[in-house]
Order: C-alpha cells, then sequence, then structure tokens
C-alpha cells in the first residue's frame, strides 16, 4: 500500500499534524530574521572624517560643529560633505561663502570617521570602521553568511537522508544558535565573519512529509507564511532594538523555544520505512492515528513494508536520465527565484522610504501574494503559477526600467508589487520542488536546490553592484532572471493532486 493511502487512512490533516506545523513555524520565524539581517547589521549610517586633529586651539574652537564641518570637510558634486576625505588644515576662508575649492589640498580620513547615531546606535559599520576603501568587508558579511548557508544547506540535507531529519533538525537548532549567540559578542571582524559563516552554516530547512495528497498546497503555504511572519516581525523588532549585537540576540532567541518544542516533534515515518525502521514507523504511525482519532484504522499500517535497499547520495541526482533533467531544471529555477527575490529584498534603501517601513512594507505584500498562491495552487496548478508569478515579476521589474527616476510613488509601487510577486513564485517553489523529487532523495534534491537559491542570493548583491556600470543594469539582470526562470519552470511536470514519487524508477517511469 502506497504510504499516501495510509496517511489517509488515519487521517493525513489531523491534530498531529498541525501540533508539526505550530513546532515548525516556531523554529522557522527566525530564519528570515537571520537572512535579511544584513539590511540593519551592516546598515551605513551618515558619516564623515574625525576633525579633532584640526582643532588648533585658537579660532577652531570657538566655531559651531556645523562651521567646523564647512572648514574641514570638502563637498561633494551633489552638495552633500565628503564622508572619505578632509582637508589637511581649517579653511576658514570657505565660511565667507567662498566655493572655489577645486585646488584646496585633501587627505584620506586620519583619525577614523564620526558616525550619526540617530537611527542606528551601533552597526558593524561604526563598530570596525567598515566604510570608504574597507567599505568592501562591510558587504562581504552577507556574501560570507550566505556561502555558509549555500553548503550548509546540501550538508544537512544529505546527513539527514543518512541519520533521520528529526536528530538533524535538533543539531541544525543549536549549533545555529549557539554560533550565532557567538557571533554577537565577537571581538574582531575576522571573528565575526568567521562565526557568520557557521551560523549560516547551521541554519537550514528540513521537510517532514506528514501530510496527506489533498493538504500538501495548505501545508506549503502555511509554511512559506512562517517566513512572512517573520520578516514582518523583524523589522518591529530592529526597529527597537537599534544595537547590532543585541539584534542578533534576539532575532535568534525564538530557537530556544523550538529547541523545548522539538522534543514533540516526530521523525518523518517516509524516511522510516524508506531505510527498513518499521517498527519505529509504526510507532509514529500509531501515534498519528491515535492524535487524529482514527484508531480503529490502525490495521491498515501493517501493509506498509516497502524499504530502502541502499543509501542514496547526491550523486542519484544525476545518474539517471529524466533525474538529471529534473535536477539541472530544479537548480536554475531555484537559482533564478533566488536572484529576483532577494535582488528586490536587498534594495531597501532605493526608494527613499525609511528603511524600517520598507522592510515592512515588502514583508506585508508577501501575505496577499501567498494568500493567492493558495487558492490558485489548485485552481491551476503548480507549474502554471509558478510561471505566471515569475512573469509578472519580470514584467514589473521591467516596468521600473522605462519609469523615470523622479516619479519615485510609482516606482515603489511597482517595486512592492514586483516583490509580492516573486514571494509567490518562492511560496509554490518549495512546494512544487518537494513534490517533484522522490522519498529516497528528496532531502538531497531539496538540499541541491537550497545550495542553488543560497548561490543565487551570493550572486545577487554583485548584480545590484551593475549600477556603477548603468543605473537601470540591475534591473535589466533581475528581470531577465526572472523570464528566464519563467521558462525553465514550463518544462517540469504538474503535480496537483498526484502521488510523490517514492523511488528513482518512479521518476524514470514518468511520460
Amino acid at each position: 500500500m502506497k504510504f499516501e493511502n495510509v496517511l489517509a487512512d488515519i487521517n493525513g490533516f489531523g491534530r498531529f499534524q498541525i501540533m508539526i506545523i505550530v513546532i515548525s513555524f516556531i523554529g522557522r520565524f527566525t530564519l528570515p530574521c537571520h537572512f535579511m539581517l544584513n539590511n540593519f547589521i551592516a546598515a551605513v549610517p551618515s558619516h564623515h572624517c574625525d576633525i579633532s586633529s584640526l582643532d588648533d586651539g585658537g579660532i577652531f574652537r570657538n566655531l559651531s560643529q556645523a562651521e567646523r564641518l564647512v572648514v574641514s570637510i570638502p563637498v561633494q558634486e551633489d552638495g552633500t560633505p565628503s564622508s572619505c576625505q578632509m582637508f589637511t588644515e581649517p579653511q576658514y576662508h570657505l565660511l565667507l561663502n567662498l566655493f572655489n575649492v577645486t585646488d584646496l589640498p585633501t587627505v584620506s580620513c586620519q583619525n577614523g570617521w564620526v558616525y550619526d547615531n540617530t537611527t542606528f546606535k551601533s552597526t558593524l559599520t561604526s563598530q570596525w570602521d567598515l566604510v570608504c576603501d574597507r567599505r568592501g568587508k562591510n558587504k562581504a558579511t552577507a556574501t560570507i553568511f550566505f556561502i555558509g548557508v549555500m553548503f550548509g544547506a546540501m550538508t544537512f540535507g544529505s546527513l539527514s537522508d543518512r541519520f533521520g531529519r528529526r536528530i538533524m533538525l535538533l543539531v541544525s537548532y543549536v549549533s545555529g544558535m549557539l554560533f550565532a549567540v557567538a557571533s554577537a559578542f565577537s571581538s574582531s571582524y575576522v571573528m565575526f565573519a568567521v562565526l557568520r559563516f557557521f551560523t549560516g552554516f547551521c541554519i537550514t530547512v528540513l521537510l517532514l512529509t506528514w501530510v496527506d495528497v489533498e493538504h500538501r498546497k495548505l501545508v506549503g503555504v502555511i509554511d512559506s507564511l512562517s517566513w512572512t511572519f517573520g520578516n514582518t516581525g523583524f523589522a518591529a523588532i530592529a526597529y527597537f532594538v537599534n544595537d547590532w549585537r543585541w539584534l542578533i540576540v534576539s532575532v535568534t532567541s525564538p530557537l530556544i523555544l523550538a529547541i523545548v518544542t522539538w522534543r514533540w516533534m516526530p521523525e518523518s515515518a517516509r524516511w522510516l520505512i524508506a531505510n527498513g525502521k518499521l517498527e519505529q514507523a509504526q510507532v509514529y504511525l500509531k501515534k498519528c492515528a491515535s492524535m487524529n482519532g482514527t484508531e480503529e484504522l490502525i490495521h491498515t499500517l501493517k501493509t506498509e513494508v516497502k524499504k530502502r535497499d541502499r543509501t542514496y547520495s547526491y550523486l542519484d541526482l544525476i545518474q539517471t536520465p529524466k533525474m538529471r533533467k529534473l535536477a539541472l531544471r530544479t537548480g536554475i529555477l531555484w537559482f533564478c527565484v533566488a536572484i529576483t527575490f532577494y535582488g528586490i529584498s536587498f534594495n531597501i534603501t532605493g526608494f527613499g522610504l525609511n528603511i524600517y517601513l520598507t522592510q515592512f512594507t515588502y514583508a506585508v505584500i508577501e501575505l496577499p501574494a501567498k494568500i493567492s498562491v493558495y487558492y490558485l495552487l489548485d485552481k491551476i496548478g503548480r507549474r502554471c503559477t509558478e510561471v505566471g508569478s515569475l512573469l509578472l515579476a519580470g514584467i514589473c521589474l521591467g516596468i521600473n526600467i522605462a519609469v523615470p527616476k523622479d516619479m519615485s510613488v510609482v516606482r515603489t509601487v511597482v517595486a512592492v508589487i514586483g516583490k509580492g510577486f516573486s514571494s509567490a513564485s518562492f511560496g509554490t517553489l518549495v512546494l512544487y520542488s518537494s513534490e517533484l523529487y522522490p522519498t529516497v532523495v528528496r532531502q538531497n534534491g531539496m538540499g541541491y536546490n537550497s545550495f542553488m537559491a543560497r548561490l543565487g542570493v551570493a550572486v545577487a548583491p554583485l548584480i545590484l553592484l551593475l549600477d556603477d556600470v548603468w543605473k537601470e543594469l540591475p534591473q535589466v539582470v533581475l528581470c531577465s532572471t526572472a523570464s528566464l526562470g519563467a521558462i525553465v519552470a514550463r518544462t517540469l511536470s504538474e503535480t496537483r493532486n498526484r502521488c510523490l514519487p517514492e523511488t528513482i524508477e518512479d521518476i524514470e517511469q514518468q511520460w
């Protein structure tokens, strides 16, 4: 008997499944916070050179702070004070509004910088002066974190297929929390970078498939909503906690509750059966039947005896023709969706809104997008929903290429709508991909897909830097990437109302 039939007999969406959803929701709240953490902990406050060395004890000391800046800091072409240059000596004649300063000698900041602490009490930038010629180190912290996530996704995917989902989930929670908290108390940039890498490596998503075919899409949408609520809550947390160290601790603290509730998290019965651990599978299946009030159907569990005859690895994703095509297509799709989604999400300062309001708006738009996905998944199917949302996200990005820069309100509205469509594509893709891969390599497949997604996330900030070449080039690249993803998604098979494949042979026998 197929596992779906057994699950349907004992109620594939009862109290047991709701318990799993709630426990998973708690653990996943912290993930989007860490993914977007760099938007705030690495924010660059307004700053200028420390000009205390120019105090000659005479006229300079009698000037107001504004006048000191006039005689000490050169003005840029846009009329704002330079962040990285200072005059070699006070230029008192500038107080007389003499603006011909092109020939005045300037030097790089000699004694560090002074930062505006109005918005942020402390950031990585102000902690270790990651500005001017050191600004590359500031941007590197996000890349380092996502490289860790990238390799962690594949490692935990492989280990969970070998040792089980449940134990690896606990390892992820505990190690991720320890590394994150340790990074908050880093005493140097190098120490922070190393600990941030391991935080990313340990923070991962593991899937436990305990839901019947009928409710898979509901659970998939609920799971994606945990990211939405995490992002929304993160904007509020960041607003009230404006010190980077305590912000890391604050967004990591929900993992304590996740660790406490882990004791009630069951192992994946599919994994137990596939690995021949039938007695343990029976225990969990009976517990499921008991909680769901279907104990009278417990005899049907004894007919499920299919077991795995060998250990599977990532190599199994490329050893057979149709499996290889599936891995290639889903890998490209995850890469494109991640670039589109995070390319929009990381641009929270590009439209002139308050940084916290932008983060909140980008998070809130995900709610109607994902609720729409819930209805569309069964109405038009997984594939059409994925293709459509990516195409519409690409259209929004394309529109903003044509909209003039001075129409900031229009550009902001279009960007937010595009963020909603990209969010819908991501929410659909998580469920869609988990249904495409067979049970025996599902965690390996999702680990590989997550690897490709994190590669896309790591590339997204670099794409945004292309505005130095041409202001609209980042939008063009993101628009093209979304369109490519839609084309690739169109080549995948539909999974609506179909039983999950359990072996690679099931994939190879598909039409």
